[in-house]
């Protein structure tokens, strides 16, 4: 029997006050919350239904809203918070292209390279680009992912991209990115494009970030297109173009995570 069944078997045959019940669940694994503990009465039903147990589940763990914006459903944004995770496939190169679509492939076509140290203590290889444009992208659909249509629509979470790029010290270079929030036909909602970063030959080679946060976007989303890339602005034959690493989409309705519930 498992440590739940027991806890379980123990709550049912001797009926205990709802605030050391409350307390019970507040240590169980939430879905079993939802899922098992739910169903047993309307007292229960009542009480995981509450705004205070998953309020005081998110304070718990870590998860805290915007100061000036208190969620309307707590339950979800605990879910949203305990789920957040890159949902990009492959974003450091370590399984070849596998997850990218590869829609431009100019001069000698992307390649994986491997960094002489590790980015952030952990990466070790990026993609390159080449003389001629090369972009990549991948299509995410949020539902396969576990983000409802009505969760999209009434809650909104706030959709986080980032990416890394760094040009080579000896070749200028020049690096773009757009991401598109879709509806169900794959139509446009909203986008990110900035403009287009040009790197100088003999330039430092610093490693950049930019990141974005898609929000206050309305009904509709279910889809996100990740598209970035560049080249070289020299056309030397090779790879001397800009390179990428580390790409993220998340789902993150916090405005903050604590560091320890982030690693979960």
């Amino acid at each position: 029997m498992t440590h739940f069944s027991i806890i379980w078997v123990q709550v049912v045959a001797s009926p205990l006050p709802l605030a050391v019940v409350e307390e019970i669940f507040l240590n169980l694994p939430a879905y079993n919350v939802v899922r098992d503990c739910r169903l047993v009465c309307r007292e229960w039903k009542q009480l995981v239904d509450s705004a205070a147990l998953w309020r005081e589940r998110c304070r718990r763990e870590g998860f805290e809203p915007e100061a000036t914006k208190s969620p309307r459903n707590w339950q979800a944004f605990y879910f949203l918070c305990k789920n957040r995770r890159n949902l990009l496939k492959n974003p450091i190169a370590e399984d070849g292209v596998h997850g990218w679509k590869i829609i431009q492939n100019g001069g000698d076509m992307w390649k994986i390279e491997e960094l002489p140290e590790p980015l952030h203590g952990r990466i070790k290889k990026y993609f390159v680009t080449s003389y001629q444009r090369c972009l990549k992208e991948q299509l995410i659909c949020l539902e396969k992912e576990g983000y409802s249509p009505l969760l999209m629509d009434e809650i909104q979470p706030r959709i986080i991209i980032s990416d890394w790029y760094a040009p080579r010290w000896d070749c200028g270079s020049e690096y773009e990115i757009c991401v598109e929030l879709l509806n169900h036909k794959k139509q446009v909602i909203q986008t990110f494009r900035p403009e287009r970063v040009y790197f100088p030959q003999w330039n430092d080679t610093q490693w950049n970030n930019v990141t974005h946060a898609f929000q206050d976007y309305g009904p509709g989303v279910r889809y996100v297109r990740f598209i970035h890339g560049g080249k070289d602005t020299q056309f030397w034959a090779g790879w001397y173009g800009i390179r990428v690493t580390n790409s993220s989409v998340e789902i993150n309705p916090a405005a903050r995570v604590s560091a320890d519930s982030a690693d979960q």
